[in-house]
């Protein structure tokens, strides 16, 4: 397990090498980013997209949450750190696509599943309830579906959170706008930690495909 200490050993190896190797780079980026892309991806440990993606510094802007969740557009009081983060993408940074990143053995899919704290009320895994109630109607659709909740169920479950999230970021004016006018691509796709592939979706097709 990574404490400060070995952190901060981390940070001297990247000051040395990573930082210096990119040391142009870092001087551009000191002005401002222009990334093209906007992931929204887990908060998992196992699935940082940069590493996915071999991404240079400054290529994506990145959100991570419980489950890669894009949240339904709605204009209530509230923290919407998900939809500001989207927003400042789209409006502010005007990436050309959003990318929503699903992945293997995800606890906040499972916990959708199974509803596991589903009578947290206030106590713990109350946060984490509420913010997976996104995927309450899959959910439900994935457990009728499949006799018993074993693996082919809780890849069901990632898939469609992915799908989900691709839906309630069409609620959005300006993402509604934007992909009409071709200005802006939704993608999703599907990353297995056990095999270290990923899978596109088509949407098309309503399946994810190897890339």
């Amino acid at each position: 397990m990574i404490q400060l200490e070995e952190m901060i050993e981390g940070y001297r190896r990247f000051r040395a090498v990573g930082w210096e190797r990119e040391r142009e780079r870092w001087s551009e980026l000191a002005e401002g980013q222009s990334p093209k892309v906007m992931v929204i991806a887990c908060s998992d440990s196992r699935t940082d997209p940069t590493q996915i993606f071999d991404a240079r510094p400054g290529q994506m802007f990145v959100v991570r949450n419980v489950a890669n969740l894009a949240p339904p557009f709605e204009t209530s009081h509230g923290y919407h750190g998900v939809s500001a983060a989207l927003e400042f993408a789209v409006t502010q940074l005007e990436v050309d696509e959003v990318f929503v990143l699903g992945h293997g053995s995800c606890g906040g899919c499972a916990a959708a599943l199974t509803g596991q704290f589903d009578d947290a009320d206030h106590g713990e895994g109350h946060f984490i309830a509420a913010w997976v109630d996104m995927l309450k109607e899959a959910a439900a659709n994935i457990r009728s579906s499949h006799a018993s909740l074993d693996d082919a169920a809780f890849l069901a479950m990632e898939r469609e959170a992915v799908k989900v999230s691709l839906a309630n970021l069409r609620t959005f004016p300006w993402v509604i706008e934007r992909e009409a006018a071709g200005r802006l691509a939704l993608h999703g796709g599907h990353f297995s930690i056990s095999e270290g592939r990923l899978y596109l979706l088509d949407e098309a097709a309503g399946e994810f495909r190897l890339v």
